[in-house]
């Protein structure tokens, strides 16, 4: 259901989507009038959060169904200590992915405006289209005379155009929900040091769906389907040595992890310290001890000395048994966003980074080793152009089927035949936009609400 505007984009970024989304090939397939709809369709569910939330399981620590009644009893605490009636909490099993769970997105909800408006930037806003609460840094403006217990209808700047500090804001803004300051206006912007925690516990959310902060924290993890089925479709075995090209935060890395048994070794490399970090603590919070995390730049991870003993960075070429490169992208598929303000050459700026990523990959993979390309990006450039590129520049790697293959196949446009865009897997939301109706089972409709997000897999020959 639309109830956003579409995705706030530059027009030359608008215009290129379209030219992408209604390509020569699209339109001998499909027809205009078609391609158009899609086109149109992406725009809508992209400002739009998928309707429901997907949960991965530590299940190399507990059985799915035990953590999903802790699960339950968990959020059926958090429900009932912000609500007097007595609350149902829905959790599902994934039909085909054994590990994940799914609870579906109550919305959006009637919720009634109040005249005391809180301003919160896009990103914050997003977040809070998927249950979130909102953090003290995405505030923006708030009431003039705003105290600690005060209700407030939150509302998100779409065009990034609001002045931290304001009053209030008049340009264009969307509504997220009500909720209740946690803080008074002078802790939030009157202060030297920058203002932390909880600013506004919502209380009335547009979209109402279960917070999991501090939630059974070594059982489950947050993630993107899509994500989930990258670690499948990689398919690591106990005893592999696996390289995780661009890690951070760390959940495909521990997925892996945990797909092994915790038995081998997965090399997780990112180029920022602080995401590094990040990764030992998502490891070790979800008790997983065979992740070993660098920083380090991976279009540099292979070593000319291929006698070299190091454990570390960088690695003799054929060193990894699988590589998984989950690439920086325009990030284009994500949801709920609302606006992107990037220009045409930052969009198209990540093509020639992944092809570097793309050498170091192969070089770094075995003879007979597996590499996955992955990305949360639906332009052509950043997937099906890459794959006809790779496959003409390495001619050792060979396509692959996908298991599971939860998304629709490949996009036409690239020039790839019938048989190569069936074993690529492009998840596109814009396909069923109009047809996801919430009265569908939560299982039905969870393969295809999703992301935009995609997925191709290699064999080295």
């Amino acid at each position: 259901m639309s109830i956003f505007p579409r995705i706030s984009l530059k027009p030359e970024v608008t215009d290129y989507l379209k030219n992408v989304f209604l390509n020569k090939e699209v339109l001998a397939s499909v027809g205009h009038q078609e391609a158009e709809c899609r086109f149109q369709g992406l725009l809508t569910c992209l400002s739009h959060p998928p309707s429901y939330t997907c949960v991965r399981v530590s299940t190399h620590v507990a059985p799915l169904d035990e953590v999903r009644h802790k699960l339950e009893e968990e959020l059926r605490k958090q429900m009932c200590s912000s609500s007097a009636e007595e609350v149902s909490v829905q959790i599902l099993p994934h039909p085909r992915i054994p590990d994940v769970l799914l609870l579906p997105v109550d919305g959006p909800r009637p919720v009634k405006k109040l005249s005391s408006e809180l301003v919160v930037g896009a990103q914050c806003g997003s977040a809070v289209l998927r249950g979130a609460h909102v953090f003290a840094p995405g505030i923006l403006a708030s009431p003039k005379y705003m105290k600690a217990g005060d209700v407030v209808s939150v509302y998100s700047d779409v065009e990034g155009k609001c002045t931290r500090g304001a009053n209030n804001f008049q340009g264009k803004k969307v509504f997220v929900g009500n909720g209740v300051a946690q803080k008074d206006r002078s802790s939030i912007f009157c202060t030297d040091e920058p203002a932390k925690g909880i600013g506004v516990q919502m209380v009335e959310p547009l979209y109402q769906s279960p917070s999991f902060d501090n939630v059974l924290p070594g059982l489950v993890f947050l993630q993107n389907l899509p994500s989930v089925v990258v670690g499948h479709v990689l398919n690591p075995c106990p005893g592999e040595r696996i390289l995780d090209m661009c890690a951070a935060p760390g959940g495909k890395t521990c997925h892996i992890a945990a797909l092994m048994g915790d038995q081998g070794e997965v090399v997780a490399l990112d180029r920022i310290r602080n995401k590094i970090d990040r990764i030992h603590q998502n490891a070790k919070t979800l008790r997983l001890s065979s992740i070993k995390a660098y920083c380090f730049d991976s279009t540099k991870a292979v070593s000319s000395d291929a006698a070299q003993e190091a454990e570390g960075p960088p690695f003799p070429p054929e060193s990894f048994d699988r590589v998984l490169l989950d690439a920086p992208c325009s990030g284009l598929g994500q949801r709920p966003n609302m606006a992107c303000t990037w220009s045409l050459k930052e969009i198209c700026s990540y093509q020639p980074l992944q092809r570097k990523l793309f050498h170091s990959a192969v070089r770094l993979l075995k003879k007979g080793g597996v590499l996955v390309y992955s990305t949360c990006t639906v332009t052509l450039a950043e997937n099906e152009e890459q794959v006809v590129w790779a496959l003409r520049t390495f001619p050792c790697l060979t396509l692959q089927p996908q298991e599971p293959h939860l998304g629709a196949e490949g996009m036409l446009g690239a020039g790839l035949s019938p048989e190569q865009l069936r074993l690529l897997q492009r998840f596109s939301p814009e396909l069923s936009w109009n047809q996801t109706e919430t009265a569908a089972p939560l299982p039905c409709r969870a393969d295809r609400d999703t992301i935009g997000f995609f997925i191709a897999k290699f064999l080295k020959n």
